[in-house]
């Protein structure tokens, strides 16, 4: 018999064998995980098409806006009632702090940065830009950024040092927390990859107003493949964060009234809002917390939330647009493996003993999820090669019977795939005409761009690798971020390594500069006036440092 011969025989065994009782029970589990994702994305969608299209007692974000314009209020997208914008009204908005650390310099951060400090919020507002030592690249992009709005907006450099204790993260969260003004209400930190919408801050700092029991308040990223796979790898694993909180909240909300509490694990949070006086007080130990050994601040912040049954809450309007660099392509591959070793590893950090049982069953669950959603499709490309060859070779299908079962099986596996690609485009649809309407002065953001070919195979590449990353995060206990090695022992930083030489030059996610030359650059203006800013504030840009 020829190798040819025998791989056709391989392929029709295979076929057979995938025809089996277990084999069939595999394929069922991956065609009820692609139907539960399609679920958890739908009602996603359902959720927010009810917080943003309908008149329910909540939020009536979109409808509101629309009726609100038609009523003479062009500035809908700030305010449903126009009257809120009144002097008399923005005099008594509290104080914010805006808390920002900084690693490196990326292609969209200038772009980033303008949303942010251009905010049309009307109370006090201060930002901290915090980084590691002026030898960060952002540093002097900053410098040149802030000396075109020296008159215009309140905003500072702090340089935060070497941490020890912490993740460099937080550490440039608590040093930007204790430089805030003393008659700040509220401190919003922000991730530097994401982009605001003008209204964004008042929105949240009102919804802290109405309800002051609201421990943390944070939102979605609305990621913007730039083409490549690592891109769609990074926005499908969003999207599953995004579909798992908005269930979790919702469940936990309304059956069981202990509060919104998620895990920090599978939302990544672009930004949070807080209450300062948390911070100052030390409340539930907050800042001893982050700061004694804490390495995720999500992971920290969503324990503390669950141990005293404080608040998390998502308004629809916290959509952010969040770019990705275009340079992240799946070629770079230990780029896209270090961001998903970053993910698994905050599973490894804990602050308690039940934080701990939660992390070991998220471990668990995901790891067989995420294979037991990929083993189906494995097994449905044997089935359609041996299809094939049986074809090819001028024989009848139906003179093997498991071969047609297993060509129905594979048929069952696209309806399901098809189902579970609709309602993630349904979800993105949403997600995307909000933002259009929350920032009608941008450059639109289209659906028309997302490539769903690259989506599919995001989700294979994704829940392949998921596990790999988990078990090696497990048995290493350590890893290298943005040229940092952190060690944990009990859930907690214990050994920060920071090598002699400067490392790698990028960071792993997005191809940041890490490192650029000491001094600052040649002035050049970025912004003609306020009013020229206002209209181009969003153009895409490129600062070369």
């Amino acid at each position: 018999m020829s190798p040819f011969d025998s791989l056709d025989a391989f392929l029709i065994y295979s076929s057979g064998v995938f025809c089996s009782p277990l084999a069939i029970f595999i394929q069922i589990q991956g065609y009820l995980i692609c139907l539960i994702l399609a679920v958890g994305w739908a009602f996603a969608a359902y959720v927010r098409f009810i917080y943003c299209f309908l008149s329910c007692h909540r939020s009536r974000e979109i409808r509101q806006m629309k009726d609100s314009m038609k009523g003479g209020n062009s500035f809908a997208f700030l305010s449903h009632d126009i009257n809120d914008l009144e002097h008399s009204n923005q005099v008594n908005l509290p104080r914010v702090t805006v808390v920002m650390p900084l690693k490196g310099f990326g292609e969209h951060n200038l772009h980033n940065w303008r949303t942010q400090i251009t905010s049309l919020y009307g109370g006090p507002l201060e930002f901290h830009f915090v980084v590691e030592s002026m030898d960060d690249p952002a540093y002097h992009a900053l410098n040149r950024l802030l000396a075109d709005f020296k008159d215009d907006v309140d905003a500072k450099i702090i340089v935060a040092g070497l941490s020890t204790t912490c993740s460099q993260k937080i550490h440039n969260q608590l040093i930007g927390v204790e430089r805030m003004h003393k008659d700040s209400k509220y401190v919003l930190f922000l991730d530097d990859d994401v982009r605001l919408h003008p209204g964004s801050i008042g929105a949240l700092t009102a919804e802290m107003e109405k309800n002051p029991e609201i421990f943390i308040q944070t939102g979605y990223p609305l990621d913007l493949p730039s083409g490549s796979l690592g891109s769609y790898c990074i926005y499908e694993y969003h999207m599953f964060s995004s579909a798992l909180f908005d269930g979790v909240c919702y469940w936990w909300q309304n059956i069981f009234p202990l509060g919104r509490v998620h895990d920090g694990k599978y939302q990544l949070l672009p930004f949070r809002t807080m209450h300062a006086d948390d911070f100052r007080n030390n409340r539930h130990e907050v800042v001893s917390d982050l700061r004694d050994g804490g390495y995720s601040d999500d992971m920290t912040l969503a324990a503390i939330a669950g141990a005293h049954k404080r608040l998390i809450t998502s308004p629809p309007v916290a959509v952010f647009p969040h770019p990705l660099a275009s340079d992240l392509s799946f070629s770079r591959f230990v780029m896209y493996w270090n961001y998903l070793r970053k993910q698994t590893f905050v599973l490894e950090s804990y602050t308690t003993k039940v934080n701990w049982i939660m992390n070991r069953a998220l471990f668990s669950s995901h790891c067989y999820l995420s294979w037991g959603f990929v083993a189906p499709y494995l097994m449905a490309v044997v089935h359609l090669a041996a299809a094939i060859r049986i074809y090819s070779l001028g024989h009848s299908l139906g003179d093997t019977a498991h071969t047609s079962r297993g060509l129905t099986l594979a048929g069952c596996l696209a309806i399901c795939t098809f189902i579970e690609l609709l309602s993630m485009w349904n979800l993105t649809r949403i997600e995307v005409q909000l933002c259009n309407m929350l920032s009608p002065e941008a450059l639109p953001l289209s659906l028309a761009s997302y490539n769903w070919c690259l989506v599919f195979v995001a989700m294979l590449v994704d829940n392949f690798l998921y596990p790999i990353s988990a078990f090696r995060s497990h048995f290493s206990q350590s890893i290298n971020w943005s040229g940092i090695r952190y060690h944990l022992k009990d859930g907690k930083i214990s050994k920060i390594d920071r090598s002699k030489d400067k490392g790698p030059k990028y960071t792993d996610l997005g191809g940041k500069r890490l490192y650029g030359k000491r001094g600052v650059h040649p002035n050049s203006s970025i912004f003609g006036s306020w009013s020229t800013n206002l209209t181009q504030w969003r153009q895409p840009r490129k600062f070369d440092v």
